[in-house]
């Protein structure tokens, strides 16, 4: 009796080790098939987020639409019928077409605004300025800014390229300006000896017409003495 007693205990361990090792496999299993899913889906979820990444307007509209259907959800045909309790008894079908133009009226306005507003804030312009820079970024071998924990080092680095560019551009005007100055110089010296052989030239032509009066006058006194018309 005790023989079998303890054979059935053994068999009763056996059977609970098999069991246990039925559960344990069939746990792995399920985990498996779990882990596998969860890669599925976060494979899935790269895959749309890489799509997105390089469609941001496309993105942008998906997340509002969605945010915008949630906001309508909350304004349920039952929230709305409870603020209006007694129409709703007096007249159900009217309140649902009450509450369906609501819905369709509060859709379309909130639609609008934000259409307008992406208009003004010149979304897709924007958008596309970034999907620019990451394909300028993509591109580039160089490695991009990080701080170093240094603010004055960071302050500098973010700043020197800045004044670089300020300092190149001034003297760019400046050289400009001094070639502007040359030219004025040189037009007003130009000015200026045009000026003076003018006068020269007035001064000559004043010279010959004294010397011209001169010589007539000598001529007609030569010719016609002054006595002959005191007579």
């Amino acid at each position: 009796m005790e023989v079998q007693s303890v054979s059935g205990e053994n068999e009763n361990v056996k059977q609970k080790e098999n069991d246990s090792c039925e559960e344990q496999t069939d746990a792995a299993a399920r985990e498996d098939v779990s882990s596998a899913g969860s890669k599925a889906e976060s494979g899935s979820k790269a895959a749309e987020e890489t799509t997105a990444r390089y469609n941001r307007l496309k993105l942008f509209d998906k997340v509002i639409q969605k945010s915008l259907n949630r906001f309508i959800e909350h304004a349920s045909f039952k929230v709305f019928a409870s603020m209006f309790l007694p129409l709703y008894k007096n007249n159900v079908k009217r309140m649902e077409e009450i509450h369906k133009l609501f819905t369709d009226v509060l859709q379309k306005s909130i639609q609008e605004d934000i259409i307008q507003l992406m208009q003004e804030g010149k979304f897709e312009s924007k958008f596309n300025e970034l999907d620019k820079l990451e394909n300028e970024a993509k591109d580039n071998p160089d490695s991009a800014w990080r701080p170093s924990g240094v603010p004055e080092q960071d302050f500098c680095s973010f700043l020197m390229p800045y004044y670089q560019k300020q300092k190149a551009y001034m003297k760019l005007e400046l050289k400009r300006i001094r070639a502007e100055n040359a030219a004025l110089v040189e037009r007003v010296g130009a000015g200026r000896k045009s000026i003076a052989q003018t006068e020269q030239r007035i001064s000559t032509a004043v010279d010959e017409w004294k010397a011209t009066v001169t010589e007539f006058e000598t001529l007609a006194s030569s010719l016609c003495p002054a006595h002959v018309f005191d007579e």
